[in-house]
């Protein structure tokens, strides 16, 4: 349960980006609908939760290390394109909308130039790209609960302070502009935001499920991520519904909400809003690093600092003007890429059902392998494991060695286990010793090699230069 809400809390913090924490999004796309844009809000929350939990449960099933190789298995080569650029087209998009968000939000509550609050965030980021997946999404999920407790405690205190003239606030809310290019219907406009934040967030979704050698499990952590999403939404939206009245003209809504409570208050959550810009932010750009650098990963640094910076030339153009007609162009876009995802999971979940009982089999055996207390696998465990393994679409010896890992991980992080990942550092990234899977041929395991990884730690089938 402890790594499903782990995948959860980054989805959200992923998903709660600028246009969201601030209120912005809201406004434009539920409630310029008044009441009806509420239940906008909730069908499009829906609709991300269950995207959410296909998406995970695809990353994982691929191991996904980017966002291309899974559309190429998914989808003809001409659709599949479509989807590579269009994503790196709405990454790009949204992360100089963030970069724009950041200095808003300093602008708003502290005067500050907008460039100045743009400027913190670009190194905020710049300084991200040295962090590898595991330890962003450890930062991610750390961030999110702070908006999730301001989001409650605004939910609390509007609940308590309940406005008499709701009628005259629909009335309000309603001369809010819509989005641009949603025709101006509720529920387009609601399908759009969710199709918006699909195609937004399946890559980073992607990366992050393809670090879990568990499908079901990731999925899990999507769905609840998808459903935290959607009740974070409702809230949101009906907070700042109930004080339409005093957060008018705005760019960042929900931190008038806030400021109108007291300045202290205000002063936090500009901070949280800012944190959560930065969630969204690095996301995206991490993301799109990874796919430009697809052929030659020692290039994602130098990619990931180039976009980052363009993206912050591009901020200059206005936060709320660019959500209004960035954001349903975007959404639009993101229409092709949920129902392909979505034909795609339906098609493939009785193979992403066998291959989740797979790995977990495999998790076992790697478990008995592992444990200093017991003894090593028997002859009929090593056949069962080159069976399972070769069974697989991802490949035998990668497969074997990426759920020893995750194993040896949960292993050693837990208190009731004699493990130490110190004892085996070829499975610890962290170490120098660090080498990854043999580089034997064939589709069986060389057995040899990791026989001789559990004694010295290293695999003696890897060369020197192929480390």
């Amino acid at each position: 349960m402890g790594k499903t809400f782990k995948v959860a809390l980054a989805l959200v913090g992923l998903t709660v980006g600028a246009g969201f924490a601030s209120g912005q999004e809201v406004i434009q796309y539920f409630l310029s609908f008044g009441y009806w844009g509420i239940v906008g809000a909730a069908v499009a929350g829906i609709s991300i939760a269950v995207f959410s939990g296909w998406v995970y449960q695809l990353g994982s099933y691929y191991l996904a290390d980017d966002h291309s190789a899974v559309f190429k298995s998914v989808s003809r080569p001409w659709i599949a394109k479509y989807m590579d650029i269009t994503t790196m087209f709405t990454l790009f998009c949204i992360g100089f909308v963030m970069v724009a968000g950041a200095g808003a939000n300093l602008n708003q509550q502290f005067g500050l130039p907008t460039w100045a609050g743009s400027a913190i965030m670009v190194v905020l980021l710049l300084l991200s790209g040295l962090l590898d997946v595991d330890k962003l999404t450890s930062v991610i999920s750390f961030i999110t609960p702070l908006l999730i407790v301001c989001l409650l405690g605004a939910f609390v205190i509007t609940l308590t302070n309940m406005p008499d003239n709701i009628g005259q606030i629909n009335e309000i809310a309603q001369t809010n502009p819509h989005a641009s290019g949603t025709f101006g219907n509720w529920l387009i406009t609601a399908l759009n935001y969710a199709t918006l934040v699909m195609i937004m967030d399946t890559s980073m979704m992607l990366v992050f499920a393809g670090s879990h050698m568990n499908p079901a499990q990731a999925g899990k952590g999507g769905l609840l991520g998808g459903i935290m999403f959607a009740v974070l939404l409702l809230i949101l939206t009906f907070v700042l519904f109930m004080n339409m009245e005093n957060v008018m003209g705005a760019d960042l809504p929900l931190l008038k909400v806030f400021d109108n409570m007291h300045p202290t208050v205000g002063v936090f959550v500009s901070i949280v809003i800012y944190l959560m810009i930065y969630n969204t932010a690095v996301g995206l750009f991490y993301a799109l690093g990874r796919r430009l650098s697809h052929d030659n990963p020692k290039k994602f640094r130098p990619y990931y600092g180039i976009v980052v910076l363009i993206g912050f030339a591009l901020s200059f153009i206005g936060f709320a003007d660019l959500v209004g007609w960035v954001y349903p162009v975007l959404g639009y876009l993101g229409l092709v890429l949920g129902v392909v995802m979505g034909v795609a999971w339906f098609r493939d979940r009785k193979n992403i059902q066998d291959e989740t009982s797979r790995r977990e089999r495999l998790a076992e055996l790697a478990e008995t392998q592992l444990n200093p207390e017991s003894d090593n696998l028997t002859g009929a465990e090593r056949a069962e494991v080159d069976e399972l393994t070769s069974d697989s679409h991802v490949g035998g010896q990668d497969l074997w060695q990426s759920v020893q890992e995750e194993v040896a991980a949960d292993m050693h992080t837990d208190s009731s286990s004699d493990f130490d990942i110190k004892s085996v550092p070829a499975l610890d990234p962290e170490s120098d010793s660090y080498t990854g899977a043999p580089d034997t041929p064939g589709e069986n395991i060389h057995w040899e090699s990791y026989e001789e990884m559990y004694k010295t730690g290293e695999f003696p089938a890897v060369k020197p230069e192929g480390k």
